[in-house]
């Protein structure tokens, strides 16, 4: 029954992170809930090899169904994939609860700006650092990408934003390319997560396969419905989260 709900989650998880990002929402909970017994460092670390495969799906989809800006997306990646590491380090030396704060602001104000201009990812190609994206698209995959290493919970959907603000993409291109971007960090947090056996394998292959079905529709999905779908899904993920580290944040 405990695996059966766990594959339910990362198929769930798959199909929204596939779509809007924000997968994590959904599964990291799922395995504290399920496996209260264990160190959270083996959850994420199942989770991150859960989430991996669905997130590789759902980037060869959309690199079959889109031109994506490979120019942006494959420099944001190195850097995030460095970057993702040293996040994941600095735990270390800096709590978490520290960005607690910091976080639910960020996505208040995502949030608030997305939901006040409905023109906003209609993809006009005039976003704030469009001129110069040699150095500012490597630049945004380092921040995303120690995001995502330090902290992580909603960093799908931080990564949707700034590509759609920073470089004037579409919602749906910049999904696309946040994939890309999180397969980058996923891979660098899996090599610091596995050579500590940071990770039950036997779980990891289950919820990998169902988190694969799952991104496998909500890719799908998303190229058939195009970026006013990845918009909605963006809009309802990013309110759950706010949600969510509202209450973490204030009431706990």
């Amino acid at each position: 029954m405990d695996l059966f709900i766990l594959a339910l989650a990362a198929a769930a998880a798959g199909f929204v992170d596939a779509v809007a990002g924000g997968g994590g929402l959904i599964q990291v909970p799922a395995l504290f809930a399920v496996m209260p017994m264990e160190s959270p460092a083996v959850l994420f670390g199942t989770n991150k090899g859960s989430s991996i495969v669905g997130t590789a799906n759902a980037t060869w989809r959309y690199s079959r169904g889109l031109r994506l800006p490979w120019d942006l997306a494959l420099p944001a990646a190195v850097s995030a994939f460095a970057c993702s590491y040293g996040g994941a380090a600095a735990v270390a030396w800096l709590p978490r609860e520290v960005v607690r704060p910091l976080v639910l602001a960020l996505l208040l104000g995502v949030f608030v700006y997305t939901a006040l201009r409905p023109e906003f990812g209609d993809g006009d190609g005039l976003g704030v650092a469009s001129r110069h994206r040699p150095w500012a698209g490597p630049m945004a995959g380092a921040v995303l990408g120690f995001y995502d290493g330090f902290f992580g919970p909603g960093a799908g959907s931080f990564m949707i934003f700034a590509f759609v603000w920073l470089f004037g993409l579409d919602f749906l291109r910049a999904s696309g390319v946040a994939k890309v971007v999180n397969f980058a960090t996923n891979s660098a947090a899996l090599l610091y997560f596995v050579p500590q056996g940071q990770i039950l394998w036997a779980t990891t292959a289950t919820m990998a396969l169902f988190n694969f079905l799952g991104a496998a529709v909500g890719a799908r999905l998303a190229l058939r419905r195009g970026g006013g779908f990845v918009r909605g899904i963006f809009l309802a993920v990013t309110a759950v989260l706010l949600v969510k580290f509202g209450y973490d944040t204030l009431v706990k």
